[in-house]
């Protein structure tokens, strides 16, 4: 495992008695253990995530900008075509409590624990969506949506809003019309390939491993550390596959492309489909902040 340079985490033999074999099954194994006391704990934490959303929903105003309506513009018209929940409360409520288990989860990480706080955030901020699309799939989660159809610019030039109208128009009104259709199959299309290959507990832990310690963010202290840390979370999930697995040489792979499905999904999306709805324009991040830090 590389050395760190500028960087507060542990030495390299105090890493070596936490490695994140150990770390993530452990952290696993407390998201899923079944003492009234955990179980105590996630519901305090579930009920403070609720208020937070909804304090945030009261005051807080976020909509999405121009240039992120023009970056999701396509030529063909495809993104005009929107979804939204058919059963957004019942929705709400599953994807908050995964939210829940997907933050006691990485607080329960020692490897993750010991980066610095800048590293810390920039972690969280980058893999908050994924591994919540994740403790979606590993909780079967599933959901229903209800096509709907944005104007397109013909309508709205025939109809006389300006363009500048248009466009401001469009940005407050998003949220009331979903999310892409092609985003939302994206999603489904993830789900559906983690329950077709019934990914087990252990399994979907190392994911979780992978997806958060990403080294492909700029800025990063413990940049050599963090990749390390992928490295090794996928060597213990092919290691695990080889063990339990040995007559499905494809498996291995399968996990990877399922990995890979991940990094098309938007974090901008995630939230509005699965919160905005209900909440409003809460910005997710500040929320995941003071859950995480208390702050």
């Amino acid at each position: 495992m590389a050395t760190l340079e500028g960087c507060r985490c542990r030495s390299a033999s105090a890493r070596n008695n936490n490695s994140i074999l150990y770390s993530i099954l452990k952290s696993d194994s407390l998201v899923t253990a079944e003492e009234p006391q955990h179980h105590q704990q996630l519901h305090s934490q579930h009920q403070t995530l609720q208020h937070l959303l909804l304090k945030g929903s009261s005051t807080t105003s976020v909509p999405g900008s121009l240039q992120e309506l023009r970056q999701q513009a396509c030529s063909c018209g495809s993104t005009r075509r929107r979804g939204v929940l058919r059963s957004p409360q019942e929705t709400c409520k599953a994807a908050s409590a995964v939210l829940v288990k997907t933050l006691h989860f990485v607080k329960n990480v020692p490897c993750f624990c010991e980066l610095p706080e800048g590293d810390q955030l920039m972690l969280i901020r980058s893999g908050w969506a994924p591994l919540l699309v994740l403790g979606l799939a590993q909780d079967r989660v599933d959901f229903e949506t209800t096509e709907t159809v944005e104007p397109s610019m013909l309508q709205r030039i025939l109809t006389g809003v300006p363009e500048r109208q248009s466009e401001v128009r469009a940005v407050q009104n998003r949220a009331a019309v979903g999310v892409s259709v092609v985003d939302i199959e994206t999603i489904k299309a993830f789900l559906k390939k983690c329950w077709s290959v019934d990914i087990s507990t252990k399994e979907y832990a190392y994911l979780k491993g992978a997806v958060l310690f990403n080294p492909d963010l700029e800025g990063l202290r413990c940049l050599h550390y963090i990749q390390a840390l992928r490295r090794e979370a996928h060597q213990a999930l092919n290691e695990h596959v080889r063990l339990i697995h040995r007559d499905d040489s494809t498996r291995f792979a399968k996990l990877l492309i399922a990995l890979s499905m991940l990094r098309a999904i938007s974090p901008l999306v995630v939230a509005q489909l699965f919160f905005r709805p209900v909440i409003g324009a809460v910005n997710i991040e500040e929320v995941l902040m003071e859950m995480f830090y208390g702050k």
